[in-house]
């Protein structure tokens, strides 16, 4: 099927109006209109080629929300009026140990991303910047009726990308937790970490996010300008999650650290990281890596998010604000994540 989406023709061009072509719904597939997709910063990047080349004209999106309006004839888990989403992946080869423990995303083989890779047909995929799209079943989620939909398009990466590293190294009560940047990830970080019970601190280069982040559930801000914060807090944290992709002197933030704590990247800075390994040994610290999460964890996620009322700060526009919004998120303007009312994509 024909469907209207937004897609960028070449790298570097504005995305513009274009129909692409959406599969036929099979034994396993389930059909979505699609209400919001959000805007991730790895859109840009990719339609972008900054990650590199790819097949064009290339519809982005792996933030998507809607209506499953059709389903195959051995899809149990969904039916049609279920409100769901679909995120960063869209199948994995689903037999290696990471697909059968739960962790699609590291597929060995590779998992098939949502928008911008090979799929099992041959076909390259296409993201949600459109009114439709054909998923398997099994890379669907439900979405609670408790969060508002728009709200709840960024939780399928912004939202994952936070909760399983807060999950997976324990933030929880007793626990000391600081989030460096606030912005679409990092405001994330902020309401899933207070929600789990944990003690919230943001780091951001200055104060100007302040009120925003006490209310979303921080303890307490600090500016990294400020040279006095790095001997304030130190040895203070049990975990850092670091939200920004610039580039940062992980070595400092290393010093914040309790014995045996963690300093966790999801980030992904464009240079190679610096780290002294005495930052490491004096007081037995670990850096580590996350992406987003399973397919499990990924429902499990937005169960939590539904029982807390939890969704993403969000400006909705329309289809034809797209390359702006790319201009405005490169600029850093924008609190907290930009969402595309789909109905708008058949609008030139």
């Amino acid at each position: 099927m024909r469907v209207n989406a937004y897609a960028a023709p070449a790298a570097g061009e504005p995305l513009a109006p274009l129909e692409i072509e959406r599969r036929d719904v099979g034994a396993n597939d389930v059909l979505i209109e699609i209400a919001f997709a959000g805007i991730c910063h790895s859109d840009i990047h990719t339609v972008q080629g900054d990650w590199g080349p790819q097949q064009y004209p290339l519809a982005p999106g792996h933030e998507i929300v809607g209506t499953v309006t059709e389903i195959g004839s051995d899809v149990t888990r969904h039916a049609v009026g279920d409100h769901v989403g679909v995120g960063c992946m869209v199948n994995s080869c689903g037999e290696c140990a990471s697909c059968t423990g739960g962790d699609e995303q590291f597929c060995v083989k590779g998992m098939i991303g949502t928008y911008g890779a090979t799929d099992v047909d041959g076909t390259i995929t296409q993201g949600g910047y459109s009114t439709h799209v054909v998923v398997d079943a099994d890379y669907v989620l439900s979405v609670p009726d408790g969060i508002d939909l728009a709200a709840a398009a960024p939780l399928l990466c912004a939202g994952i990308t936070t909760y399983s590293p807060l999950r997976h190294w324990g933030a929880g009560p007793g626990k000391k937790v600081a989030v460096v940047g606030l912005g679409g990830l990092g405001h994330m970080a902020v309401k899933i970490a207070h929600a789990l019970g944990a003690e919230v601190t943001v780091l951001s280069q200055s104060l100007k996010k302040q009120e925003d982040g006490l209310r979303l559930g921080a303890d307490s801000y600090f500016a990294t300008s400020d040279p006095d914060t790095f001997d304030q807090l130190a040895a203070r944290f049990d975990l850092i999650v670091n939200t920004v992709s610039a580039s940062v002197d992980f070595n400092d933030y290393l010093g914040l650290l309790a014995v045996g704590g963690t300093l966790v990247n999801v980030g992904a800075p464009p240079k190679p990281i610096e780290i002294s390994a005495m930052s490491l040994i004096q007081g037995r610290k670990s850096v580590a890596g996350s992406m987003i999460g399973g397919i499990a964890e990924t429902q499990e996620m937005l169960d939590f998010c539904g029982e807390h009322g939890i969704g993403s700060e969000i400006e909705v526009i329309d289809a034809s604000g797209i390359n702006e919004a790319y201009e405005r998120v490169l600029a850093s303007d924008v609190r907290y994540r930009f969402v595309i009312d789909a109905s708008t994509f058949g609008a030139a």
